[in-house]
C-alpha cells in the first residue's frame, strides 16, 4: 500500500523525505500541524514492536497516534538534544543513566492486557547453531546463555534495543524511546546494548567497558555479574546474526571477549 493512501487516511502532510530502512519505510509528517512520523513496518518482529509502543501509550515511549494494518502514526521526537552527541561531549556516564531510567520506566507494570511478545528463550535460539559451528566465545555465551535462562530473574516486558540511537529528546516529554523489539524476560537484558553503542570506537575505548559496567550496575541497581553474563550471551548472538549474514561481528567478539574476561 502506497504512502499516499496513508497521507490520506490521516490528513498528513509530508515533512520531509522518505526514509527506507531494512525494517520499515518512514516519512516525517505534519497532522493538525503537529510533527508525527509516518511509519509502514515490514515483517513481524516491527508490527510486534507497533503493538508494544500501543502498550505504552506513551508512557516513556513516543506515542502511537494512530493505526492501520502496517502502518502507525506516532509521536515525532522533535527535541534538539542526542544521547551520542553527550558521549562525544563527554558525558558518556550521564547518557548512560539516561538509558537506564528510560528503560526502568518501560519495564513498569501496566493494567492493560500484554502484547504479544518473544520469550528470550526463543529470541536466544539462532546462537546455539552458530555456537556448534563456530565453538570458543559463542560456545561459551551459549553456554552462558542456559545457565542463565534456568535461573530467570526480574521478569519484566523488555524494549530489547535499548541504545543510544533508539531514545529520543521528546523536549517536555522528557526522553522517549522508539524501535522496541517486544521481548518478555529477565530486566538486566536491557541494559547490556548500551555497552556497545553508540559506535564501536567509543565502546572499545580503553577502560570504557569496565568503568560502564560499573555505571550501569548503579544506576540500574542490576548485579555486576550478572549484568557481565548477559553481555556475553548477547554479543554471541549479536556476532551468530551476523555471521548467518555474512557481515563482520569484529565488535561482537570484541565485547563477548571483555565480558568473559
Amino acid at each position: 500500500m502506497s504512502l499516499g493512501v496513508h497521507l490520506a487516511r490521516w490528513d498528513l502532510v509530508p515533512d520531509g523525505e522518505p526514509i527506507t530502512t531494512p525494517s520499515s519505510l518512514l516519512l516525517a509528517v505534519r497532522h493538525n500541524g503537529v510533527p508525527a512520523m509516518l511509519k509502514i513496518t515490514r515483517g513481524e518482529e516491527e508490527r510486534r514492536g507497533g503493538a508494544l509502543m500501543a502498550w505504552w501509550d506513551g508512557d516513556s515511549a513516543t506515542k502511537v497516534l494512530a493505526q492501520h494494518g502496517p502502518a502507525l502514526l506516532l509521536e515525532r521526537a522533535t527535541g534538539p538534544r542526542s544521547l551520542a552527541a553527550m558521549v562525544a561531549d563527554g558525558q558518556d556516564d550521564e547518557a548512560s543513566r539516561i538509558l537506564c531510567d528510560v528503560a526502568m520506566r518501560l519495564h513498569v507494570p501496566r493494567v492493560a492486557p500484554l502484547p504479544e511478545l518473544v520469550p528470550l528463550a526463543r529470541w536466544f535460539e539462532a546462537l546455539a547453531p552458530a555456537a556448534r559451528t563456530y565453538g570458543d566465545l559463542l560456545a561459551q555465551a551459549d553456554s552462558m546463555v542456559g545457565a542463565l535462562l534456568a535461573d530467570p530473574r526480574d521478569v519484566v516486558v523488555l524494549h530489547g534495543d535499548i541504545h543510544h540511537g533508539n531514545v529520543l529528546d521528546g523536549g517536555e516529554r522528557g526522553w522517549l524511546a522508539i524501535d522496541p523489539k517486544g521481548l518478555l524476560g529477565e530486566r538486566t537484558f536491557d541494559f547490556v546494548n548500551i555497552l556497545r553503542n553508540p559506535d564501536a570506537a567509543v565502546a572499545l575505548a580503553p577502560g570504557r567497558f569496565d568503568h560502564q559496567v560499573a555505571v550501569l550496575a548503579a544506576a540500574a541497581s542490576v548485579d555486576r555479574r550478572r549484568l557481565l553474563d548477559w553481555t556475553l550471551a548477547f554479543a554471541g548472538l549479536s556476532a551468530s546474526w551476523h555471521l548467518a549474514e555474512g557481515t563482520p561481528a569484529d565488535l561482537d567478539f570484541a565485547i563477548a571477549a571483555l565480558a568473559a574476561a
